[in-house]
C-alpha cells in the first residue's frame, strides 16, 4: 500500500504552535535559554546511561549479585530502545514540554531508588524505570530544536550542540561516577543524576515554551501498536543477550524472543497502515533516503559505543595504562566531537548536497578506527590521542546530520517520531555492537575481542560512507 502523500513542512495545519497562554520564543536570549534547558536534559540522560559503568563492579559486589551484572545495563538499554519511538509520537500529538519534564522526574526518581536498592533485582527494576525515562527524554529533546528553529541551516548548529553535549557528557559520566564512588561510596554516585535533574527541570519549566500541535486530527493513542512496537524492538535485543552469553547462554529462550519480535513486526505493519493515528506512521519510511539514514544510524551507534566502552578496556588491560591515564587518553574522542559538529555546522550552509558531509565524516571515522586498531604496548601517548581525536571529529560530522536530515525529510506533524526513529536505530546499534564485542571477548580474550570490535568499526564506518553517498539531499527545506 502506498503511504499517504506527505504534508509540506510549512503547512499551517501540521506544525507545532503555541498553546493557550504560551508563545514561541522570539528573542535570541529566549531561544538560548530554551535550548539551555534542552542541553541540561541531554546532559542528564547521558549521565544516567553512563555513570553506572564505573560503579557497577562495586555495586554488584556489595549486593552479592555478580551473576546478574550484565542485566543492569541490558535492562536500561532495552527499556530505552523500546520506548523512544512511542514517546516521540506522543510528543508530536500532545506537545514535547510535558514529556520532557516528566522524563526528568522519572529519571531523577529512578536514580534515587537505585541508590537505595538493597538487592540486585531491585536495582535492575529501577534501572528499567530509568530506561523508560531515558527513552522519553531522548525522543523529545532531539526533536525539540525543530520546534524552535524551522530553518534547517540554523537548526543544524543547535543540533550540533545537542549531539556534542550528549557525546561529551557520555564520556565524562564514567569518570565522574568513578570519582564519586571512590570518595563517597557507590550509593552516592546515583545521587549525581537527581542533582542534575533539578537544574534541568528548572530551566525547562521556566524557559521552554509549551507548544501544542495545531493538527485537529484524531489523537487516540494506538495502544496495540505501542505494545507491538515495544516487542518488535525489545525482543530481538534481549534475544541477542540471551543467545550468546558465555557460560550462561539460553538458546531456546533467545529463539522464542526472536520469533516473538518477528511476529510483532509482521502484525505491526498492517495494523499501522489501517490506524487513523498510528503510533508508528509508516510514511516516515516512505522514501529511500529515510531508510538509508536509519541504516547509517545503526552503524554510527554501534561504532560510537564500541569505542566509548571498549577503548578504555584496551588501554588498561592490554596496554598497561592506569585508569586515570586511560581516562585522559580517551578525552580526545569526546572532546573532538564538538569540534567536528561545529565545523559541520559551518560547512552545512555552503553545501548544495550536504550528504557529502556525512560521507566525509564516515570516511574519517573509518580512518580513525583503523588507527586505533594499530595500538600496541609501545604506542606513544600522542599517537593514541591523535587516533581517538580523528574518530571524534568523524563522529561530529555524523551525529547531528542523522537527526537533521531525517527531520528535513519528514512532515512537520511527524518530526518527533522521525527524530525518535533515528535515535532508536542508534540505540539498537549501540546495544547490538557492545553486546557482540562483549560476546567476542567472552569467547576469546580481551585483546582479540576488542580487535574484532575495532575491525567491525572500520567495516561499519565504510558501510556508512557508502550508504550516505546514496542519500540525495538538497540544502533547502522541503516545499
Amino acid at each position: 500500500m502506498t503511504p499517504p502523500a506527505p504534508t509540506p513542512p510549512d503547512s499551517p495545519s501540521s506544525g507545532p504552535a503555541a498553546g493557550p497562554g504560551a508563545a514561541p520564543p522570539s528573542s535570541r536570549r529566549e531561544l538560548m535559554l530554551a535550548m539551555a534547558g534542552v542541553a541540561a536534559t541531554i546532559v542528564l540522560v547521558a549521565f544516567d546511561s553512563t555513570i553506572v559503568s564505573t560503579t557497577l563492579p562495586r555495586v554488584a559486589e556489595a549486593l552479592h549479585g555478580m551473576s546478574l551484572y550484565a542485566w543492569v545495563g541490558t535492562g536500561y538499554l532495552l527499556a530505552t530502545a523500546a520506548s523512544i519511538l512511542i514517546f516521540g509520537r506522543l510528543g508530536d500529538l500532545y506537545g514535547r514540554k510535558p514529556l520532557m519534564m516528566a522524563s526528568v522526574c522519572v529519571v531523577g526518581l529512578g536514580s534515587m531508588l537505585c541508590g537505595l536498592s538493597q538487592t540486585m533485582p531491585q536495582l535492575i527494576a529501577f534501572r528499567v524505570l530509568q530506561g523508560v525515562g531515558g527513552g522519553m527524554m531522548i525522543a523529545t529533546t532531539f526533536a525539540a530544536p525543530a520546534d524552535l528553529f524551522p530553518e534547517a541551516r540554523e537548526r543544524v548548529r543547535w543540533l550540533a550542540m545537542i549531539s556534542a553535549t550528549f557525546a561529551v557528557a557520555s564520556g565524562l559520566g564514567p569518570m565522574l561516577g568513578g570519582l564519586v564512588t571512590q570518595a563517597l561510596g557507590w550509593r552516592a554516585a546515583f545521587f549525581i543524576t537527581p542533582v542534575a535533574a533539578v537544574v534541568a527541570l528548572c530551566l525547562l519549566g521556566r524557559y521552554f515554551p509549551r507548544l501544542r500541535p495545531l493538527d485537529g486530527g484524531a489523537r487516540k493513542i494506538d495502544w496495540a501498536g505501542a505494545f507491538l512496537l515495544v516487542v518488535s524492538v525489545g525482543a530481538p535485543l534481549a534475544a541477542l543477550e540471551l543467545a550468546f552469553v558465555p557460560g550462561d547462554a539460553h538458546p531456546w529462550g533467545a529463539l522464542a524472543l526472536a520469533l516473538a519480535g518477528a511476529a510483532a513486526i509482521a502484525v505491526l505493519i498492517p495494523l499501522e497502515r489501517r490506524m487513523a493515528s498510528p503510533i508508528f506512521p509508516l510514511r516516515i519510511l516512505a522514501t529511500r533516503e529515510s531508510r538509508l539514514l536509519n541504516l547509517a544510524a545503526v552503524a554510527v551507534g554501534a561504532v560510537m559505543f564500541i569505542l566509548i566502552y571498549y577503548c578504555p578496556l584496551l588501554l588498561q588491560h592490554e596496554l598497561g595504562r592506569s585508569p586515570s591515564e586511560a581516562g585522559l587518553l580517551m578525552t580526545p574522542l569526546v572532546a573532538a566531537m564538538p569540534v567536528g559538529s561545529i565545523i559541520n555546522g559551518r560547512l552545512f550552509g555552503r553545501q548544495s548536497e550536504p550528504q557529502r558531509l556525512m560521507v566525509f565524516g564516515a570516511s574519517l571515522l573509518a580512518v580513525g578506527c583503523g588507527l586505533v586498531l594499530s595500538f600496541d604496548i609501545d604506542s606513544p601517548a600522542w599517537w593514541i590521542l591523535l587516533s581517538l581525536g580523528v574518530c571524534g571529529v568523524g563522529l561530529g560530522f555524523l551525529l547531528p546530520n542523522l537527526t537533521l536530515f531525517m527531520q528535513m525529510l519528514a512532515d512537520r506533524r511527524d518530526l518527533g517520531v522521525a527524530s525518535a526513529l533515528v535515535q532508536t536505530m542508534r540505540a539498537v546499534g549501540s546495544a547490538s555492537g557492545t553486546a557482540l564485542v562483549g560476546i567476542a571477548i567472552g569467547y576469546a580474550s580481551v585483546r582479540a575481542g576488542v580487535q574484532i570490535g575495532l575491525a567491525l568499526c572500520v567495516a561499519l564506518s565504510l558501510a556508512c560512507a557508502a550508504v550516505s553517498s546514496r542519500i540525495k539531499m538538497r540544502n533547502v527545506e522541503r516545499r
